[in-house]
């Protein structure tokens, strides 16, 4: 355990050292923001600074910081570490900067963020893949819930219904007024979400289990270790809880009801950190739950069945479910709403009108449904969804790192913050699709120099950009409009 409350207080520390370097080399001023300038009473409505962290903090923490952690767990210690070093430097600063470079640019969607510091072409490609991205998400963030709200229900309840239940609610939450659904219910459901985390946190120190430590070693746990090594599976299989790309997709949204910059850092870069202790709760809690029985179990759902019942009682474990219910059923309403402000960004289409937001709206559901059959009717479909959806996840965030490096490269300020972990996340992604079954299914030595490769390139494209920008002066007073 004393590894553990290492890295709980690390996270509380980074958030108030870290955070603030962060903050202080941005540099938030008093100018008027876009949920002021722009208010059109859908997508541009000022909202108090408390409900906007609740609402990002829930639009993040999906299944990922959940599910993810408990799977990660699998590897050992090293998962800890990936989520305090990950959520601090990498996770938190991304979320940080991608939310005030859209609230400093009118409450731009990231493929407009992305495409102003790397070029249109890649604006392009931005904007479908974060389109599928986020169609992806809606889509694997209706099973999850749904089977977990099917064991709660009687068995007239089953999950066929649930989907059909959740899918209701996210049209209404997708084509509704940012007010009417998420400004009400989200705080609600923030709380519940914290309340289950507090609970078990609470309880690993009643509990006070012989959990593994970091002076142990780093080894490898997972059963099939020689197939699935830490890097760079663990770095993708624990997303939401250190860094993910979908992060950045949301963080506009928020951008958009801010009323001061100054709000910046308790609702982006804080939202990341809560997230990185709740993951880091339930990795603690999936260790505990391994080691008593055994590491056969690969269903994320019952092992958090299993620990919130068993250390909560009955009802706290059904509140507990309740708040894993409601923080993947949020992220999945937000991601079909960024999607439709991306489509409706790219086609200049005003959003005021229902039937406006119609127009973008049904070829996404019914991609969404085509995406929930096939999971439904293979029994690895699930699976192979959520798996591409994890890497989809982390490329994404490749994209918004490297874009921040530049914005921060322009303004001559501190672009390292984000360089290292833009290269990091680069090594892992390309090493991660090389070496995946899903993926390539290559080799372990081939798939770590291809990873190489794509990560030296990656660093002379930016040297090589660095120096073209510091001698051309054209080029700077464009990127500086």
């Amino acid at each position: 355990m004393i590894t553990f409350t290492i890295c709980l207080l690390a996270l509380v520390a980074g958030y108030f050292i870290y955070g603030r370097l962060v903050e202080r080399v941005f540099g938030p001023d008093d100018r008027k923001t876009p949920a002021l300038t722009h208010a059109d009473g859908v997508d541009y409505i000022p909202l108090p600074t408390w409900k906007i962290f609740m609402i990002q903090f829930l639009n993040i923490a999906g299944l990922g910081p959940i599910f993810g952690a408990i799977m990660g767990a699998k590897f050992g210690t090293a998962s800890y570490l990936w989520i305090v070093l990950g959520s601090i430097f990498a996770g938190a600063t991304h979320d940080y900067f991608a939310g005030m470079l859209s609230l400093r640019n009118g409450g731009e969607s990231l493929p407009e963020i992305v495409g102003r510091y790397l070029g249109l072409t890649t604006k392009q490609v931005m904007r479908g893949f974060t389109v599928i991205l986020m169609i992806l998400v809606g889509a694997v963030f209706v099973a999850g819930p749904a089977g977990l709200l099917a064991k709660l229900t009687p068995d007239s309840l089953d999950t066929t219904f649930w989907i059909i239940v959740v899918f209701i609610y996210y049209i209404l939450a997708t084509l509704l007024p940012v007010d009417k659904i998420i400004g009400k219910i989200y705080p609600l459901f923030a709380v519940a979400l914290l309340f289950m985390a507090v609970g078990i946190l609470v309880m690993l120190y009643v509990h006070h289990p012989a959990l593994p430590e970091l002076w142990d070693g780093l080894q490898n746990t997972y059963p099939d270790a020689a197939a699935l090594p830490i890097f760079p599976i663990m770095f993708v299989s624990i997303a939401c809880g250190a860094i993910s790309g979908f992060h950045a997709t949301q963080s506009p949204l928020m951008a958009r009801c801010m009323t001061s910059e100054r709000h910046g850092r308790p609702v982006f870069y804080g939202a990341m950190i809560t997230e990185g202790i709740v993951a880091l709760i339930w990795a603690a809690a999936a260790t505990y739950f391994y080691r008593e029985h055994g590491m056969e179990e690969n269903n994320a759902s019952v092992i958090v069945d299993a620990i919130t019942k068993g250390w909560l009682g009955a009802v706290g474990g059904v509140l507990a479910i309740l708040g894993v219910i409601a923080a993947p059923i949020t992220s999945g309403d937000t991601a079909f709403r960024s999607a439709r402000l991306i489509v409706a960004d790219f086609l200049k289409l005003e959003q005021k009108s229902i039937r406006r937001r119609l127009y973008i709206c049904v070829p996404m559901f019914i991609a969404a449904i085509g995406l929930l059959l096939y999971s439904l009717r293979d029994k690895d479909g699930f699976d192979m969804i959520w798996r591409y959806f994890a890497w989809a996840n982390q490329t994404l965030s490749v994209f918004t790192l490297w874009a921040i490096t530049v914005y921060l490269a322009c303004a001559r300020k501190m672009y390292g913050l984000t360089l290292v972990p833009a290269l990091f996340m680069t090594a892992v992604c390309s090493t991660y699709i090389c070496i995946a079954p899903e993926g390539l299914g290559l080799s372990h030595a081939v798939s770590y120099a291809i990873g190489g490769i794509c990560t030296l390139g990656a660093a002379v494209w930016f040297a090589v950009w660095k120096n073209r920008f510091n001698s051309n002066q054209e080029l700077k007073k464009l990127l500086h409009n």
